[in-house]
């Protein structure tokens, strides 16, 4: 987040720095501000990278990468292409949009991959992408595991109809 993005003053950018954070880096900013008082943005914006972009902060960034895996039936595409792609440009800020586009699409796999790149024709924009794999997902259900019914299910059934019926054959002792 750069000051010129946003043709903002200093004190609004850090003003809002509060509605940024969640969880432990809300507390470190609270933590952080009391221990050393208001300063510029150019003061906070050093304090960030070397409290978060360390070597520690890039490892826990790459498992939660490779650990991220897509399930259609609970994620909306959309969310999760978009977090995904940004931890990507957070780890290799100087890869190519194609690039980040295609390494999120491996780990949906198989079927869909195929059926995006089919629709998709390079240079593809990302929301291309994203309009694709949510059409692919709502109308051809690729991506979805059907239900099933369990065999136990249906074996409890054909022993309850057993019983029911009489037997034809009847043994006798003798």
């Amino acid at each position: 987040m750069l000051q010129e993005d946003f043709h903002k003053p200093n004190e609004i950018i850090v003003g809002k720095l509060h509605f940024l954070f969640t969880r432990t880096a809300k507390n470190w900013y609270y933590k952080m501000r009391q221990d050393n008082g208001k300063h510029d943005w150019p003061w906070c914006q050093s304090e960030i990278i070397t409290q978060w972009a360390g070597n520690s902060w890039r490892f826990k960034i790459k498992n939660s990468l490779e650990s991220a895996i897509v399930n259609s039936e609970k994620d909306k595409p959309l969310t999760w292409f978009l977090i995904q792609k940004e931890i990507l440009s957070a780890l290799h800020p100087d890869m190519s949009e194609s690039m980040i586009n295609m390494i999120i699409f491996r780990k949906y796999g198989g079927e869909l991959v195929h059926s995006i790149k089919c629709r998709c024709v390079e240079p593809c924009y990302t929301e291309d992408y994203i309009n694709s794999m949510e059409d692919i997902i709502t109308r051809k259900r690729i991506g979805k595991s059907w239900t099933r019914v369990p065999m136990e299910s249906k074996m409890v059934s054909k022993n309850a109809r057993k019983d029911k019926r009489p037997s034809r054959h009847v043994l006798k002792c003798h």
